[in-house]
């Protein structure tokens, strides 16, 4: 029998402690490679400034030591514990993992956006520190722990698909189905994580973990699949990408960078499948613990990222948003890139809830919309010398059921993060106004184009409070024009055929 190894509690907190604090600057570098090369063949013009401006804001971000993300993540833990080590601690397993996670998040040279709100039916009140976590634990034989952490976005989060699928159900089917309903908030190209068999709860656990997998499509397509599993991965690749979604969903030739599968024998009756998208802000390392002291992850080399650098497109067209008028928002059309100069304001779901709710109790507002223009944002906190901490935008169609409010209220522009739904596509046309799109996972680079930020309304909220913040050169693309053509809408068409056509001739 081995002898027993002690795991002190001190060292697991400061080793997933510093895990989380390098994740939120660091981008797995397998990542950058793919993205990086996605960007060399991509061939519309908008996706490759959308993957520049990523690859420009994670350079940054590895260089500043902030946040590649506003939305920092709710915080995956999976632990291969082995049967040889002891936890010396009087604490629960979750409490112990949960003081990392509180540590790394207000880590005072960086504190990360604490996302996580408990009475989640009803209430939903912060827990302010990001915690708890979501732990998965595995016993297995040896002396060692072995951690992977991740801090995995909303936007993704939210996109999850799950089917209790017959036994003779095509999966490939099922995922070419779902991957247009995810629409773009999930902020691709990104990868897709399948979990097929076990149970429900145990197919979304595979999808999850094998997001934890190294990029390895392009060394698995030259070498030619070996199993049904890896002939499986590349028809699903193959066949997302040929849907032409593109890079922030703006049409392009990469959607995905990889499909990781992972299996578990099921019931013969039944066949669960789920699919998790990891987005353009992947944050996950791994590191083991062995009893000689905590872990702390090597620094990458700043000279392995790509030498990209993103500057605003000549073609861009500069507007003045403290003289902005109904005429000028109705010039623009669909595909169309600004640079954003002045003043505008900010809210997302809790604040238009609030306004919701003072509207309809006949309260005075705080705030006078008419005119302005809104940004959907929740900002990290800001550190020494900044304006305003990463501030990239949120997903926009949870804006979606209060956009007729909003825009009765006189605003003229919206901002946001990918496509809007169909209703609200509607509503845009109806008032003639535009919404427009900021790039998911450039946050620390939008949060340059910010000069000035103040609270305006409704302090208690948090990130989710209304600001103004006044920029210069904020870079987006009219995604919804006051006609209520749509982008995410058009643009995949476009590219799909012409994929088709590539290789129809290839």
């Amino acid at each position: 029998m081995a002898e027993m190894v002690t795991i002190r509690e001190a060292d697991l907190v400061e080793s997933i402690a510093d895990a989380l604090q390098y994740i939120s600057y660091f981008h797995p570098m397998d990542y950058i490679r793919a993205l990086a090369a996605a960007w060399e063949r991509e061939e519309n013009p908008a996706a490759r400034d959308a993957m520049a401006q990523v690859l420009a804001n994670s350079r940054m971000c590895a260089e500043g030591h902030r946040p590649i993300c506003q939305d920092t993540g709710i915080v995956n833990v999976f632990l291969k514990w082995g049967q040889n080590c002891r936890l010396e601690s009087d604490k629960s397993l979750q409490e112990v993992v949960d003081e990392g996670v509180r540590r790394a998040y207000n880590h005072p040279e960086n504190k990360l956006r604490a996302s996580i709100v408990a009475d989640p039916a009803f209430t939903r009140r912060n827990t302010k520190d990001n915690t708890p976590c979501v732990l998965n634990v595995e016993m297995v034989p040896g002396s060692k722990v072995s951690v992977d952490v991740a801090a995995k976005g909303g936007g993704s989060e939210n996109k999850s698909k799950f089917k209790m699928m017959n036994p003779s159900d095509s999966i490939v089917d099922w995922v070419l189905e779902m991957i247009p309903q995810m629409g773009a908030g999930w902020c691709p190209p990104g990868m897709l994580g399948i979990g097929i068999g076990g149970t429900a709860e145990k197919a979304v656990l595979l999808a999850k973990e094998s997001l934890m997998d190294e990029i390895d499509m392009h060394e698995l397509k030259a070498r030619g699949p070996r199993t049904d599993i890896e002939k499986l991965r590349v028809e699903i690749y193959d066949k997302v990408n040929a849907l032409g979604i593109g890079a922030q969903g703006l049409g392009g030739v990469t959607t995905v960078l990889d499909v990781k599968i992972a299996e578990w024998p099921c019931h013969a009756a039944g066949k669960p499948v789920a699919m998790i998208p990891n987005c353009s802000a992947t944050r996950h390392a791994h590191f083991t613990l062995d009893g000689s002291g905590p872990s702390f992850l090597e620094t990458p080399k700043l000279d392995d990222w790509p030498d990209v650098t993103w500057t605003p497109d000549k073609a861009a067209r500069r507007v003045d948003l403290d003289a902005l008028t109904p005429e000028e928002v109705q010039s623009w059309k669909h595909g169309d890139r600004l640079l954003l100069n002045g003043k505008m304001l900010t809210g997302r779901d809790a604040a238009h809830k609030r306004i919701q709710d003072m509207l309809a109790r006949g309260e005075e507002l705080p705030v006078d919309f008419r005119g302005r223009s809104i940004y959907y944002v929740g900002p990290v906190d800001p550190v020494v010398g900044e304006v305003v901490g990463p501030a990239g935008p949120t997903t926009a169609t949870r804006m979606d059921q209060f956009t007729d409010m909003m825009l009765e209220l006189g605003l003229l522009t919206m901002i946001g993060k990918a496509e809007r739904g169909q209703g609200a596509t509607q509503v845009i046309a109806k008032h003639k106004v535009a919404y427009l799109m900021a790039v998911g996972g450039a946050a620390y680079l939008v949060a340059r184009a910010i000069r000035e930020a103040k609270v305006l309304a409704f302090e208690d909220l948090g990130m989710e409070a209304i600001y103004e913040f006044t920029v210069e050169d904020m870079p987006v693309t009219v995604a919804v024009d006051s006609e209520g053509n749509n982008v995410h809408q058009l643009a995949p068409l476009v590219w799909k055929e012409r994929i088709a056509q590539e290789r129809l001739h290839a």
